[in-house]
């Protein structure tokens, strides 16, 4: 039997909140405050699950595919900001990690009555998904329809799932083959799930992206060494990044960029093996474009 949504934790009423709408600033901010720092304690007890998730969806990732989140409401827009973050961050291609949120973008910034429950355009949303795919759903009450008809057409299509909630048992956990419950118990505001329910979505996201780049190569100890190097700022990042890994000095490291044509890695390999950027980037191919294996390339 289907739990009723008043059954879920996420929609239960805290009574330690119930008068909050009479205290001071201060004290409601506290009380939010301790709220929120339950958060990461949840999320620590998912590790096992998120872990095996990021393993597979890593796994499939290096023979090509890509990872897919599907979310309604708050879940929605923190899959987009996610996805958004990863070619900047991470220098993947846009559709490598891409996100998408019932009721397409005009949901980013408004609610679009009725998106979520709509199962059929969830399923149409990931029509071209395949088997090297990964199709992360997302929702805080585990049962948003449009998410739930996601995860099942993906599943249909060979894709890998990965079912992303805050509470137990429900359609979205049934449906992946990788159910992630992160159970941060009732909102200090009931059923505002875009507290601590949206903060721990955020966490994992967090963990899934950056745990999936960092296996993927895309980094080179804690240094994002495939970064988009597109304003000023970024730029001064990339040359003090080329500067960490090879011990030169800025100057010649920005200079070495520049002849890179801003890529990090080809100005790490072409300090490193002392050689031009058509030969750096000729190593790192031979080296599965992984900047740990080009620097110890034969």
């Amino acid at each position: 039997m289907t739990q009723s949504l008043g059954g879920l934790v996420t929609e239960q009423s805290d009574p330690r909140h119930r008068r909050i709408d009479e205290l001071p600033t201060e004290e409601i901010a506290r009380r939010m405050n301790a709220a929120d720092a339950t958060v990461p304690g949840a999320v620590a007890l998912a590790i096992p699950a998120i872990s095996a998730a990021i393993d597979a969806i890593a796994a499939r990732m290096s023979r090509g595919g890509r990872l897919v989140y599907v979310g309604a409401g708050t879940s929605g827009r923190l899959a987009v900001l996610d996805a958004s973050e990863c070619p900047p961050t991470f220098g993947t291609a846009p559709d490598q990690v891409c996100g998408i949120i019932a009721g397409g973008e005009k949901a980013l910034v408004r609610s679009v009555e009725g998106a979520e429950d709509d199962a059929e355009a969830g399923a149409l949303a990931v029509a071209g998904v395949g088997p090297l795919d990964s199709v992360v759903g997302i929702s805080a009450s585990g049962r948003a329809p449009y998410v739930v008809g996601a995860v099942a057409e993906a599943a249909r299509r060979g894709a890998l799932t990965v079912g992303l909630s805050c509470n137990t048992g429900g359609p979205l956990s049934a449906a992946a083959d990788h159910a992630i419950e992160v159970v941060v118990g009732p909102e200090v505001i009931t059923g505002s799930t875009r507290l601590k329910a949206g903060t721990a979505q955020k966490l994992v996201l967090n963990m899934i992206s950056t745990i999936t780049m960092v296996r993927s190569g895309r980094t080179y100890g804690n240094h994002m060494v495939e970064m988009s190097p597109t304003n000023s700022k970024l730029a001064d990042r990339a040359a003090r990044i080329v500067s960490d890994i090879t011990g030169t000095g800025l100057h010649e490291a920005r200079s070495v960029l520049e002849a890179a044509g801003l890529e990090l890695k080809t100005a790490v390999v072409m300090i490193e093996r002392a050689v031009p950027a058509d030969r750096a980037r000729a190593i790192l191919a031979d080296s599965g474009n992984r900047l740990d294996a080009a620097l110890h390339h034969a």
